[in-house]
């Protein structure tokens, strides 16, 4: 199936905040044939005589020295942001570094997921056969230093550039296990995230994964958190180390819930593992002539049943591939609509830039019905919804509650260090009550039914998903407008207040603490009319009051 794909030059990433991009090249043939293009023209030169002469006069007589670099990424980022579309992004040199990070999972570092809450950064878990995890660092190990410097007043990128560095140089941490610190010193290296997770860590090797979330009936679940490089030869190998080429996988459940996206190419390569024919993909641009992707059937998987798990973080190259195998009868889609994005940009290195990037929206893409499911502000469709029967909306707390065992579940032990909770894996009702997670449930039940009967049985709410979700949409959008309203109404009175300087009885009682008095770290505790504690909640920012002002409260 990788075959396929390997005349292709240029490689289409499909990230929500970077969209389909053509990744590497400063200007070389995307895919599909360029209809317009050329050398710049007399007309392009002139545009910037203008720009010229206004540079020259800050240069000359602003009353401060300005700064030359700042005032050219000014220029080319107000030409970006011009046009009106967020997907479309000057990257400077110093920020290409990240970007690549967030497109490939490649970088240079120890391999950790970390967590930075209130105070030190925390270990969530190392990386499958990473620096982190032969140095022997375990989930919730608190980094209390790098290099000597404390992470206690650093945010998560000033940690992520303290770890991050060249290949080969030694990174020292100073650890707090549990009460016990310790230094450890690791040598950075290369990291490849896996872009591919199973139901649990094997008890053989907690570098591997099961991916068999119901052993009886031959069900397997696969999650895919981003279309990175080679990501489709490991839902591949995931698949074959399930059994699936050999009759060994009955049913499937494609997670690609929170998936932001990734490369194009991925994507049409695991759609093209489930599909023997059919469209795929097709995308066309002003600049483009249309390319339609077509599925073939060397290297295709038998014909076993697919839930494919959406939400609305789904996007991009998730919404390609979800498109293509619901919209070709090959699965069924559970959960809630995603996220529509549907734009193809390409990722350019500037020749003049010293290492700057610039992502273009070049080019749409389409579903094989033709559809685009790019979101827009005028229409009420878009993305790509759940099948009816199969809508299966999750509140904050579901949410908060499943990714809380997610990564307990995912952290990764050393060898004999296993939870014995392992034992109970064999039994799919187990597994779905101990992973607090109502769309996957709704999934795993869908598929059992398809094999135990033939048939979808519907385990979600009935009727069009599209009113569903357009009212879900219109109460948050109508809520954020009212708190909008009422911030603006308050901001008017402190206004008026302070130019009459004569501070209003209503001000003053919905004033509830000095405006610079900093309870970030703190805790708000709310208690019923009859003194019990009913929520403990964390103060994780200075906003609260201002929220609080317009809410049904008042200062005793």
């Amino acid at each position: 199936m990788a075959a396929r794909m390997s005349g292709w030059k240029r490689a289409l990433i499909v990230i929500p905040a970077v969209g389909v991009c053509v990744a590497g090249l400063a200007g070389g043939a995307a895919i599909g044939k360029r209809i317009a293009g050329g050398e710049r023209s007399p007309e392009d030169y002139a545009f910037f005589d203008e720009v010229t002469e206004v540079k020259h006069l800050l240069s000359q007589r602003f009353v401060d020295v300005p700064d030359d670099e700042k005032l050219r990424e000014g220029a080319i980022k107000g030409m970006v942001e011009a046009l009106g579309d967020p997907y479309t992004v000057y990257v400077p040199a110093a920020g290409t570094r990240n970007f690549t990070k967030d497109l490939t999972g490649e970088y240079v570092g120890i391999g950790a997921q970390i967590n930075k809450p209130e105070g030190y950064l925390i270990i969530v878990t190392p990386l499958e056969d990473s620096p982190a995890y032969r140095a022997g660092l375990m989930a919730d190990d608190r980094v209390v230093e790098i290099n000597g410097t404390s992470t206690l007043g650093l945010d998560v990128d000033g940690c992520i550039d303290l770890l991050m560095g060249e290949p080969g140089t030694k990174v020292k941490l100073l650890i707090d296990r549990k009460g016990e610190k310790f230094e450890t010193e690791i040598t950075r290296e290369r990291i490849k995230a896996r872009a591919v997770k199973g139901v649990h860590r094997t008890t053989q090797d907690p570098n591997t994964w099961d991916f068999m979330i119901d052993p009886g009936r031959q069900i397997a679940y696969v999650r895919l958190n981003q279309f990175t490089p080679e990501c489709a030869e490991e839902v591949a190998g995931a698949l074959r180390s399930a059994g699936a080429e050999t009759g060994g996988v009955k049913g499937l459940v494609l997670d690609l819930r929170f998936n932001p996206g990734g490369l194009l190419k991925e994507a049409e390569e695991i759609a093209d593992m489930f599909l023997d024919s059919g469209v795929i993909v097709s995308t066309k641009g002003r600049a483009y002539e249309e390319v339609v992707r077509h599925a073939e059937k060397p290297g295709t998987f038998p014909n076993f049943p697919i839930a494919i798990l959406l939400n609305g973080q789904s996007a991009s190259a998730s919404e390609i591939l979800a498109g293509a195998l619901v919209e070709n009868d090959r699965a069924i889609a559970v959960g809630t609509r995603s996220f529509g994005k549907g734009s193809v940009q390409s990722v350019i290195a500037l020749n003049a830039g010293k290492g700057s990037e610039l992502k273009l929206t070049e080019q749409g893409y389409y579903l094989p019905s033709g559809r685009s499911i790019t979101r827009k502000d005028d229409t009420p469709t878009w993305g790509v919804d759940p099948t009816d029967g199969f809508y299966v909306p999750m509140s904050d707390e579901d949410v908060i509650a499943m990714i809380d065992v997610r990564r307990k579940n995912e952290a990764l032990h050393a060898q004999g260090n296993v939870p014995a909770e392992t034992e109970n894996w064999e039994d799919p009702e187990w597994v779905l009550r101990t992973l607090k997670d109502p769309q996957l449930v709704a999934a795993v039940h869908a598929v059992q039914a398809k094999v135990d009967t033939g048939e979808w049985k519907t385990t979600g709410q009935n009727g069009p998903q599209g009113v569903a979700v357009a009212s879900g949409e219109l109460t948050a959008l109508t809520q954020l407008r009212v708190r909008l309203e009422r911030e603006l109404e308050r901001t008017d009175k402190r206004i008026d207040s302070i130019v009459n300087a004569e501070p209003t009885a209503a001000d003053a009682r919905k004033d509830f603490w000095a405006d610079d008095l900093d309870l970030k770290g703190g805790v708000l505790e709310v208690r019923d009319k009859d003194g019990k504690v009913v929520a403990t909640l964390d103060i994780t920012g200075n906003n609260l009051e201002r929220w609080l002002i317009d809410a049904d409260v008042k200062k005793k």
